[in-house]
C-alpha cells in the first residue's frame, strides 16, 4: 500500500469529507479521491459509501482505519529514529499547548530554544488541555505544554514542571473582599466566572464544591483565563486564578484550610520515538523547571 494512500484515507476518515482531507493534506481534493480510489482498487473493496456530499466509511474502511493508523505510526516513527542517528535537530516540531502557559511560561523559552536550534521550524498551536491529549493521540502533533490531566491514560509520558497554585479572587469593591476570612459555602451565594467544566481547571474546582455538596452559581464560562480576570477586575463575579495572574486589579479571597493547585507539564505519546528537536525543547523546559525550583528554595 503507498503511504499516500493510506493517509489519504485516514484523513477523508477523521474529517469526513473529501475536500477538508485535502485542506488538512494541503493537496486539491481531485488528488485525495484519486488516492482513495487506488486503494480502493488495490483492495478491491468500497472504503466510503458517498450519498451527495455526505460520506460514511464501509464495514471495510472502519476495519481498515485502525490499521492504518498503526501502519502510519510505526512507519513515522522508524523515519524519526533513522532521521535521530545523524544527530542533526532540525525539521518542523509541533506543539500544543494552551493561551496561558503560551502566554505567561514559554515566550522565553521559545525564544532560547530557537536561537539554539535555528534549524527548528516552531509550529505552535494553541487549545484547551484537553484538546491537546487528543492531538497528541491522533499523531498530529508531538508534543504538548499543557494542565496535565489527574489521569493522563497509558498511551501518554506526563513531565510535570509547575505546580500551579489557584486563588480565589474577586474585585477590589467585591462585597466578599471587605471580608477579612470567609468559608467556601460563602461563595454559593455569589455569581461565579469560570473555565468551563471541558477544562481541567473548570473540574478541579467543580470537585471541591462537589466534595463539600456545595453548589457553584456560575454566571458564564470562558476558556480564557485573561478574559475571566477582566471581567473579576470590574466586579462581575468571583472566580480562581493562577497566584501569577492575581495583581492591583484583583483580591485573593482567604478560605482557611481550601487550598486547590493544578499541575502543569509535558506530555507525548508513550510509544513514539521523540525526534532529536521534540528531545532538545523537552530537556530545555526540564532544565528551566529545575532551575526556578532551585531558585524558590
Amino acid at each position: 500500500m503507498h503511504v499516500d494512500n493510506l493517509r489519504a484515507f485516514v484523513s477523508v476518515y477523521d474529517q469526513g469529507s473529501f475536500s477538508l482531507a485535502a485542506e488538512h493534506l494541503f493537496v486539491t481534493q481531485p488528488a485525495i479521491s484519486k488516492r482513495v480510489a487506488l486503494l480502493e482498487e488495490q483492495l478491491q473493496t468500497r472504503l466510503f459509501d458517498r450519498m451527495g456530499r455526505k460520506i460514511n466509511p464501509t464495514p471495510t474502511g472502519n476495519a481498515l482505519y485502525p490499521r492504518a493508523l498503526a501502519i502510519l505510526s510505526e512507519m513515522e516513527d522508524t523515519q524519526r529514529a533513522i532521521s535521530n542517528l545523524s544527530g542533526n535537530v532540525s525539521g518542523q516540531l509541533g506543539i500544543a499547548t494552551n493561551h496561558h502557559i503560551g502566554m505567561w511560561r514559554l515566550p522565553e523559552l521559545l525564544r532560547d530554544y530557537t536561537r539554539r536550534f535555528s534549524h527548528v521550524s516552531l509550529d505552535l498551536h494553541f487549545m484547551d488541555s484537553a484538546v491537546a491529549y487528543d492531538e497528541i493521540l491522533s499523531g498530529d502533533l508531538e508534543v504538548g505544554v499543557i494542565t496535565l490531566a489527574p489521569t493522563p491514560g497509558e498511551q501518554f509520558h506526563s513531565i510535570p514542571l509547575w505546580q500551579d497554585e489557584l486563588k480565589f479572587v474577586c474585585a477590589i469593591d467585591h462585597p466578599l473582599a471587605e471580608r477579612h476570612e470567609i468559608r467556601l459555602n460563602d461563595l454559593s451565594a455569589y455569581p461565579s466566572i469560570l473555565p468551563d467544566l471541558t477544562t481541567f481547571t473548570g473540574r478541579i474546582v467543580q470537585s471541591l464544591f462537589d466534595s463539600h455538596e456545595l453548589n457553584l452559581k456560575v454566571m458564564m464560562s470562558t476558556n480564557y483565563l485573561e478574559t475571566i480576570k477582566t471581567l473579576i477586575s470590574v466586579g462581575l463575579a468571583w472566580s480562581v486564578l493562577p497566584e501569577s495572574m492575581i495583581d492591583s486589579t484583583t483580591c485573593p479571597l482567604r478560605i482557611p484550610k481550601v487550598e486547590i493547585s493544578r499541575t502543569l507539564g509535558i506530555i507525548h505519546l508513550e510509544q513514539r520515538t521523540l525526534s532529536n528537536a521534540a528531545q532538545e525543547f523537552v530537556n530545555l523546559l526540564c532544565t528551566n523547571a529545575d532551575q526556578t525550583l532551585r531558585q524558590i528554595r
